[in-house]
């Protein structure tokens, strides 16, 4: 059976390790602004997956890439080192999509409060297509007295 806290608690011990080692180790000059956002190891401790983000453009999102390709070995010994485990997991890196998906969403929220506001601004300035109050209501007692003759549809209240 799968030990899924072991695995959860190496995730975060890799992710701990790789970050430390981009940090100090690593001076490849194409590696940019990394963080390290998420490990996930699979349930039989054989493969993790490493994701990170990159400030900056496309170039040094490729350049970045370049550079944690190359230093996969290093890295991938030094998890081994400080882990202490039988197998040391294999290491993959993928860029995480977080930030845009997070920017896609910022602009779809602001689009949506844009068309709220002017749908506001129309329904402060909209009027009745007919009267204002399209219910027939029932004839006052005084009209009927005064001489005045209730509609058939309308019934005088008793």
């Amino acid at each position: 059976m799968v030990d899924k806290p072991r695995a959860r608690k190496l995730a975060d011990r890799i992710k701990v390790i790789v970050a430390q080692m981009l940090d100090t180790r690593i001076k490849d000059p194409r590696l940019g602004f990394v963080t390290i956002t998420d490990v996930r190891v699979t349930g039989d401790l054989q493969n993790a997956s490493v994701f990170y983000t990159v400030y900056g453009n496309d170039e040094e999102r490729a350049g970045t890439a370049a550079a944690l390709e190359s230093a996969k070995g290093i890295i991938r010994s030094e998890v081994g080192k400080q882990t202490g485990i039988r197998l040391t997991p294999s290491l993959e890196f993928h860029l995480d999509s977080v930030p845009d998906t997070a920017a896609h969403l910022d602009v779809a929220l602001h689009e949506a409060a844009r068309r709220d506001a002017e749908l506001a601004a129309l329904r402060e300035k909209a009027t009745y297509a007919g009267d204002a109050d399209p219910y027939k209501k029932p004839a006052a007692d005084d009209e009927v007295e005064a001489g005045g003759s209730a509609d058939s549809d309308e019934v005088a209240p008793a």
